[in-house]
């Protein structure tokens, strides 16, 4: 399993602010949408069986030998999706099992997401939110790269099928799945 030191982060890389725009969700019930994963089957947001279910959101993922858009290192809060991918790879068993489910969530396609999901040897599954079903149910922060709408990078604790913190902005990116630990741990329910 790589670790994921192997994906370092650029140095001054523009810190995100909070603008808002995901003050709406904590408390907000989770849509009946469902979304293909990356295993091949569709999850159902609203039936959710685990206690409690981490989403993390992000923009895209890059593949390898193909450039990242025009200017992304200057977008603040853009890049960091593999990092943060593997910290909660990396971090995956401290979760708990069948106590909490993780799941990463884009509007990458399943085909895309999956070369990165098999690539990083994942061991949860990928959302895609190609349609923006999630994204519009939950008026879920985005902004527009070269004509293309990406969601703003954020990570929702869900439990017992509503909303119950959110992590807006999340930065670094690398980090986020220790804050979302640490959380927990002062917070476990």
């Amino acid at each position: 399993m790589k670790e994921q030191t192997d994906f370092p982060l650029p140095p001054n890389l523009p810190r995100p602010v909070d603008d808002g725009a995901a003050a709406q969700l904590p408390g907000k019930e989770m849509p009946s949408v469902s979304l293909p994963s990356t295993r091949g089957r569709l999850v159902n947001l609203a039936t959710l069986p685990a206690p409690r279910t981490v989403i993390y959101v992000y923009p895209m993922t890059g593949v390898p030998g193909q450039p990242l858009p025009a200017g992304w290192d200057e977008i603040p809060g853009a890049r960091g999706c593999t990092p943060q991918t593997c910290s909660f790879r990396d971090s995956y068993r401290e979760f708990g099992g069948s106590d909490i489910e993780i799941f990463g969530l884009s509007t990458q396609t399943t085909d895309y997401q999956r070369e990165m999901a098999n690539r990083l040897d994942l061991p949860f599954e990928v959302l895609s939110d190609w349609k923006y079903e999630f994204c519009d149910a939950l008026r879920l922060p985005t902004f527009d790269v070269n004509g293309t709408r990406l969601l703003k990078r954020l990570t929702l604790l869900v439990r017992d099928r509503r909303v119950e913190h959110v992590f807006y902005p999340v930065f670094p990116p690398n980090e986020n799945a220790a804050e979302v630990l640490q959380w927990l741990r002062n917070n476990p329910g």
